[in-house]
């Protein structure tokens, strides 16, 4: 599929989403829509997979079905669930809802089935986990969809029809994850338009390739790559494409986002035995507390709360650092927790406010636990303000391995001012990725840009990490000459009295003024 159909594709989903939604919020229809995709891409994959496996026996799934040959449809169904993790007869696909449609004929409970048998098709299969409630947050009883029940069916077959339109081209193997990053725009756009809650399923793609391209430096291939609060699955995505990964790991605190994050994994062709996504407090509860990643990425959410119970004080994740965040600011226990999670060879970036660099106390004593103790900050990158969703603070990115020299300096990068901004939202360009990748590869130091800063010049300033101690961006105003300005005042009260003196004469004429 070309750039010009990918860009179609996208532009048709959004198009059928936008027009359909009416009254309910970005938010509210985001799972509805992102939902049913989900379900057409499931339906066309397993016909689509189905007929070819039976097409030297000269039939179709459908034909199969039909048929009385009992054995046959054992085999259908033991190879789907083998090879796609999960099952779904014909009368549940979704173009069989689509033909109900066209009958005019009340499809929610047909659909809501669909759906259910998609799940309950899973239970006792190695691909339970990863297929288990992943249509929990579609409730088709929703007052939200309509007042009545033919309300509801009128909305829900207009968004079906709609999609029914749309070529998803699944039979392109070579693109397998065109529908996926299509899958992922729109995730984008109804982000753009969910307010404050947005930064916490999306994380800007800009953002994602530069921590990708980061965690991937000097590496072909990763073995795997985590991320704690996953949200809907682009950053894992991304660096898992750029770093050639073999299995993916995230956990999820919001039920509806972690389903999300599933459907995104199997949207981009990730198999779901490559893939475990849990979901679940990262911090409160652990889902993977004996393993360590070569790649760790991460966008948690900004000075957020935490219990800082004192239970974490002999937490192996914690307990070192010497203090807990604080109760309302729990960044340093998400970077505490990212780094226990990296193994020795392994990179860490993360998003985080620029407080973390600067604020004293707890904060105060982990950052220089990280710095004295353990060498473990290898970069601080700051970004422009407002390129998240649903705040304009600015935000940093920091960079840890575990294994860095003893005299290894910190690579600090103001980035700041380098952005596009486009309507009400800053843009990082390719530009702007590019430098301060190669920067970061490089360990290059630019004037007003970036600076290496050894750790006894950290030491010498108490370890604090603010960006504007080591990366000077002062400009000095150019010199002002006093004689020349004065000559240039003159020179306009000159005019000003001569203009007057033209605007009297007119006024006198048109007898507004009267002759003296």
């Amino acid at each position: 599929m070309s750039e010009e159909l990918q860009q179609q594709l996208r532009s048709q989903l959004w198009t059928v989403a936008n027009n359909l939604r009416g009254n309910m919020s970005a938010s509210d229809f985001m799972y509805f829509t992102l939902g049913f995709i989900f379900y057409k891409y499931l339906s066309e994959k397993i016909e689509m997979y189905a007929d070819d496996i039976l097409s030297e026996d000269g039939v179709t799934f459908k034909q199969a079905w039909a048929s009385d040959d009992a054995e046959l449809k054992a085999d259908i169904k033991d190879e789907c669930l083998s090879n796609l993790g999960y099952f779904l007869e014909p009368e549940f696909l979704f173009s069989s809802i689509i033909e109900a449609v066209d009958r005019k004929e009340n499809i929610l409970p047909q659909l809501e089935r669909s759906l259910k048998k998609i799940e309950d098709s899973t239970v006792g299969q190695d691909s339970n986990e990863d297929f288990g409630g992943l249509f929990s947050d579609i409730d088709l009883a929703s007052p939200k969809l309509g007042k009545s029940a033919d309300d509801k069916n009128t909305l829900i077959s207009n968004v079906l029809v709609a999609l029914n339109g749309i070529d998803f081209g699944l039979n392109e193997a070579s693109d397998i994850d065109i529908l996926g990053d299509a899958y992922e725009y729109m995730i984008g756009q109804f982000a753009a338009g969910a307010g404050k809650k947005a930064g916490e399923f999306y994380t800007p793609q800009e953002v994602s390739q530069i921590l990708a391209e980061i965690v991937t430096t000097g590496k072909t291939r990763l073995r795997d790559v985590y991320d704690p609060t996953c949200g809907s699955g682009s950053l894992l995505l991304r660096t898992a494409r750029n770093g050639n990964a073999d299995t993916i790991y995230g956990q999820e605190k919001n039920p509806t986002t972690f389903n999300l994050a599933r459907m995104n994994m199997l949207l981009h062709g990730v198999k779901y035995k490559d893939f475990t996504i849990e979901n679940g407090d990262t911090l409160e509860a652990d889902a993977f507390p004996d393993r360590e990643f070569d790649a760790v990425v991460a966008n948690p959410p900004f000075s957020a709360q935490w219990s800082a119970a004192e239970k974490f004080n002999s937490d192996d994740r914690f307990s070192k650092a010497g203090a807990l965040a604080p109760k309302s600011k729990a960044d340093y226990a998400f970077i505490l927790h990212m780094i226990h999670h990296l193994n020795d060879g392994g990179t860490l970036a993360c998003v985080a406010p620029h407080g973390v660099l600067f604020r004293g106390n707890a904060e105060g004593k982990i950052r220089r636990y990280l710095i004295e103790n353990k060498n473990y900050i290898d970069a601080i990158i700051g970004l422009p303000p407002n390129i998240f969703y649903g705040t304009g603070i600015p935000t940093c990115i920091i960079v840890a391995k575990k294994c860095r020299k003893e005299d290894d300096s910190i690579l600090f990068i103001d980035a700041s001012r380098e952005f596009e901004k486009v309507k009400t939202q800053n843009k990082l360009r390719p530009e702007h990725i590019q430098k301060i990748v190669d920067t970061y590869r490089n360990r290059t130091e630019i004037e007003k840009y970036s600076h290496l800063a050894s750790l006894q010049e950290i030491a010498e300033n108490d370890y604090n990490l603010n960006i504007p101690r080591y990366v000077d961006t002062f400009e000095e105003e150019e010199p002002i000459d006093i004689k020349a300005v004065m000559a240039e005042i003159k020179e306009l009260e000159a005019k000003r009295s001569e203009l007057d003196s033209e605007i009297e004469v007119y006024l006198r004429e048109l007898g507004i003024i009267e002759n003296d």
